[in-house]
């Protein structure tokens, strides 16, 4: 759950034409224009309720940012991407290719440490770079704030932490003093449909703060360096080494740069050159003090239909989860899914929304709550997700991938099923100098189960100026969760975990034709012809990956050992493919 909460500054304008001109006769005289200045220059409720918080200081990654001018400026980058203008640090050129040797180069000499991996971006970078470090990597990090969790807690379950400790990274007592809130049952219910209880669904409230430090004083203690308070000016490659020049002067080698930096990742955005995401996820939500009934928690909820926000009609959806700050405080989200365009709701406009209708959700009024702190995050995805390599010697990693579900909203539980994968493959990769970017994107190959869920994001997004139904949605996702119920736990918790799997896709999409055959004419309405079609290819290769993985899978791992070095690289990397690709990997 990744989303970013936040302490407001005193924001009004302090423009002294605008000063003078409000004391002016005309001003004084004019009902007009003292009542259009009285609209320019009042806060907003979202404003106000931020500046009478009180928090700590923002730390990096996602989730760290806390002032009321981060919110501003992100509505101002979410604005550019609904309009289509690049963002200007997009235009920047932060990876380069050099010919050469580094050694050779003038830099050579000017090197002042050289490692196996760097890692960019140290929130959730620094779990990638303990695992490595743990199978005997030089690693470093470079992190541009203090390496150091947020304050709102991540919600995941105990399965999901238990890979971290398969891989290492942590221990069982480890997730016990992390924890700081655990709960049960977890609800999913949609428009007075009925309810469906799930247990062990993102039931443990995580303190990334306790976690993150956890993981970083482990890290150090394998001999793991840490670059604080440092951006990355640039990283070029030459043909034996990545070379990264910091903000402060230092210049730093390695054999292998990894990406960690998240969504907006500079990297990235060099990439894709500036395109439009195909999806957003817009988040926003609180964490306050006051709720009675606090023990059970919402996976999704939806209490109406379509709504309209500013000049856009979306699906607004729920998620709640007792905070382990005390026994009545509880963090609600509310987030929709936007086919980014012009006009689309701001984030504050959604959250002046948010404050309207949370009361109401929650059976509590908002003069009964403290708040504590206040969260809000863009999420984009991308259909061709995850991002190969396009660079040799550099690797994408978490957000910055892409190898999160297009209907989550945050990485961290994707991190925690990858990292095993991943930490082994790099691992090959920079013992067996399979650095190229061809092998690179072995690590982050075509995934169908990742591609089909694209089906579920368009479904959950309002299209806009249609005849659809409003309460189509509500429907369509009330009798799939009611179908996945019937099938089982089998069905309904990878689900809810974000793995997508062919049987149990195949039969809730089955039982979901037989109960309500009604619905495909919507369907077809709602998400379009093109997007089926699509989508029926990559439900197509999610059956033959599953039939690739169950038997032909045995067959060649027989025959890995006498493959030379390169080809068994490769060939490990296509059967993980096969099986993370088909939901495989997935035990219930």
């Amino acid at each position: 759950m990744t989303s970013v909460h936040f302490r407001s500054h005193n924001l009004l304008p302090a423009n002294p034409i605008g000063r003078s001109f409000l004391h002016t006769p005309t001003a004084a005289k004019n009902p007009r224009i003292q009542a259009n200045m009285k609209t320019q220059f009042t806060p907003s409720r979202t404003q106000r309720i931020m500046e009478g918080i009180s928090v700590s200081g923002e730390v990096g990654g996602a989730g760290g940012a806390y002032s009321y001018n981060a919110l501003k400026r992100l509505d101002q980058i979410w604005s550019r991407i609904c309009s289509g203008q690049e963002a200007p640090e997009a235009a920047q050129e932060v990876v380069r290719r050099l010919s050469g040797a580094f050694s050779r180069s003038d830099l050579g000499e000017k090197a002042t440490d050289t490692f196996d991996v760097l890692v960019c971006g140290g929130t959730l970078g620094v779990f990638i770079a303990t695992a490595l470090s743990l199978k005997g990597l030089r690693v470093g990090i470079v992190e541009r704030n203090v390496l150091k969790g947020r304050e709102q807690e991540w919600n995941i379950s105990r399965k999901e932490l238990i890979e971290l400790v398969e891989v290492g990274v942590l221990t069982e007592d480890d997730i016990e003093q992390a924890t700081a809130m655990k709960f049960n049952p977890n609800r999913c219910a949609f428009e007075g449909k009925g309810e469906i209880w799930v247990q062990d669904i993102l039931n443990l409230g995580i303190s990334p703060e306790k976690l993150i430090e956890i993981v970083k004083e482990r890290f150090i203690s394998l001999g793991g360096v840490i670059f604080e308070g440092c951006n990355v000016s640039s990283i070029c490659i030459y043909d034996d080494m990545t070379v990264m020049q910091l903000s402060d002067g230092n210049i730093l080698s390695s054999q292998l740069t990894i990406d960690a930096m998240g969504n907006f990742s500079p990297v990235v955005k060099q990439i894709r050159r500036g395109r439009k995401p195909d999806g957003v996820c817009l988040v926003v939500g609180s964490c306050a003090r006051g709720f009675k009934d606090n023990s059970t928690s919402d996976v999704i909820y939806s209490s109406s239909s379509l709504k309209k926000v500013g000049t856009s009609e979306v699906q607004l959806f729920w998620e709640a989860f007792p905070a382990g700050s005390g026994p009545v405080d509880r963090t609600t989200y509310m987030f929709t899914y936007i086919d980014p365009q012009p006009g689309s709701p701001k984030l504050e406009d959604l959250l002046e929304e948010y404050w309207d209708l949370m009361p109401k959700y929650q059976g509590v009024s908002l003069d009964d709550l403290k708040i504590l702190r206040i969260i809000y995050g863009i999420f984009p995805t991308y259909r061709d997700s995850p991002l190969p390599a396009t660079f040799d010697r550099v690797l994408q990693f978490g957000d910055a991938s892409g190898i999160q579900s297009p209907v989550s909203f945050g990485g961290f539980g994707s991190l925690t099923r990858h990292l095993g994968r991943l930490s082994t493959g790099i691992y090959e990769a920079v013992t067996g100098n399979f650095l190229d970017s061809d092998s690179l994107s072995l690590l982050n190959p075509y995934m169908p189960n990742l591609s089909s869920s694209w089906l579920f994001q368009r479904a959950m997004s309002a299209k806009q100026r249609s005849n659809i139904s409003p309460y189509f949605i509500n429907e369509l996702l009330h009798v799939n969760f009611q179908s996945m119920q019937r099938l089982g736990d089998p069905v309904l918790k990878p689900f809810l975990q974000d793995v997508v799997q062919f049987v149990p896709l195949t039969q809730t999409l089955g039982l979901v034709m037989l109960t309500k055959p009604q619905l495909l004419p919507s369907i077809f309405k709602q998400v379009g012809i093109p997007v089926l079609l699509d989508w029926s290819g990559h439900f197509g290769m999610l059956g033959y990956y599953t039939f690739l993985s169950t038997f032909v899978d045995p067959i060649i791992r027989s025959f890995l050992s006498s493959l030379t070095p390169k080809m068994n690289f490769e060939w490990k990397r296509r059967l993980e493919a096969w099986k993370y690709g088909a939901g495989l990997d997935y035990e219930l």
